[in-house]
């Protein structure tokens, strides 16, 4: 047994004299300190050296593993030795048939309701506002007087002979005429923007009529005017949360109006008015509708319907309008440009009226030649070419 150092009760060394309880208190005041004395491998070589090389191991074990599914795949029925083909990638550009089918052109914008642009009021007349006989804000009817004007026409003097044969030029008093004003369309005098005695001149604006009548306007582009050549004269509207759709009278397609050049209608909303610039569909909202200037609306046009009609992908066509070419492939696979001619779309679809017959196969999409630039998805010039 190893001497162990003696200890009294005030923790200084005894001598030997006592060796049992000098070797208790050595264990006593050593008792917080483990792996210092213990049977067997002392705790502090297990923390140090066995747990870090179990970690190590395990590490290593996990790596391998990776090592074998990254390079061999995790199919356990694959044979060693055998590497994964891809698979193989088609060349060839599709074909699509020609059809039957039903295409009805209906081209389904979003508008606005607007009120509709005041009417101006212009003189008729050179000379002197004499009276008015209509206060702003009043309602008129077409034809009705608004203002009289005093003309004043000067006339050329007489000429007579005296009785000694002299001539005698007599002046003539100007001819004065009052010329009436009327309204060119009924509804409220928004403006009256001259006075009495106001010096006016042929085609001056002096106020404007507000017919108080109500339009849906929607912008159309470029591919819904050329679906439009032969529109109709009416339009489904549809307001969300309002009346039941309704029949828009009066369609016209063009350039939106122009404002009146007096006065702005009070019944419209400036930030809501007709679009700028561009072509734009308008029809003419029936009296009594319950809408109001401002509010969304859907307006669909119905531009006509081909039923049971050779029918072509729009990608297959290209042009969309009366004339067109499709791709069909030659005896040699290589693809021929032919002439077809075309009638309705709907944007997905588009009718065939020759060119092609029934069950013939084109490309679905047209071919791009090989030095046409195409803008790729990143951004950059990528280029086509014909499929084969």
């Amino acid at each position: 047994m190893p001497a162990y150092p003696q200890v009294n009760r005030r923790g200084r060394h005894a001598g030997r004299k006592s060796p049992r309880r000098g070797r208790d208190h050595y264990l006593a005041a050593n008792r917080q300190r483990p792996g210092l004395i213990r049977k067997g491998v002392p705790v502090t070589t297990v923390r140090t050296l066995v747990f870090p090389v179990l970690r190590l191991l395990i590490w290593a074990v996990i790596a391998v593993a990776l090592v074998v599914l990254a390079f061999r795949g995790g199919g356990g029925d694959q044979v060693d030795g055998d590497v994964a083909q891809p698979a193989p990638v088609s060349l060839e550009s599709p074909q699509v048939p020609v059809a039957l089918g039903t295409v009805q052109n209906t081209v389904t914008v979003t508008g606005t309701v607007v009120a509709d642009t005041a009417v101006p009021v212009k003189s008729t007349a050179a000379g002197t506002v004499r009276k008015l006989l209509v206060a702003q804000g009043a309602a008129v009817s077409a034809g009705q007087g608004l203002l009289q004007v005093t003309v004043t026409t000067e006339r050329d003097p007489v000429t007579t002979t005296d009785p000694d044969g002299n001539p005698v030029v007599t002046p003539r008093d100007p001819l004065i005429t009052t010329v009436t004003v009327a309204a060119p369309a009924g509804g409220t005098l928004t403006a009256l923007d001259v006075l009495v005695d106001q010096v006016v001149a042929v085609g001056d604006a002096v106020g404007s009529v507000s017919p108080g009548t109500l339009s849906v306007t929607a912008p159309l582009t470029q591919a819904d005017q050329f679906r439009l050549l032969s529109a109709p004269s009416t339009a489904d509207v549809t307001v969300q949360g309002g009346p039941a759709p309704f029949a828009c009278t009066g369609l016209t397609l063009g350039a939106p109006p122009a404002a009146a050049g007096t006065g702005t209608d009070p019944a419209a909303d400036p930030g809501m008015g007709t679009a700028t610039g561009g072509t734009t569909a308008r029809c003419a909202v029936p009296p009594g509708t319950p809408v109001f200037s401002g509010m969304a609306a859907s307006v669909a046009v119905q531009a006509g319907t081909a039923t049971d009609v050779l029918t072509l992908p729009i990608t297959a066509v290209q042009g969309s309008v009366r004339a067109g070419n499709v791709w069909v492939l030659g005896e040699d696979g290589t693809p021929v440009e032919t002439p077809v001619t075309l009638g309705l779309t709907d944007g997905q679809l588009i009718e065939v009226t020759g060119g092609v017959t029934e069950g013939q196969s084109v490309l679905e999409f047209v071919p791009v030649a090989d030095d046409t630039p195409v803008q790729g998805d990143t951004g950059g010039m990528v280029y086509g070419g014909f499929g084969g």
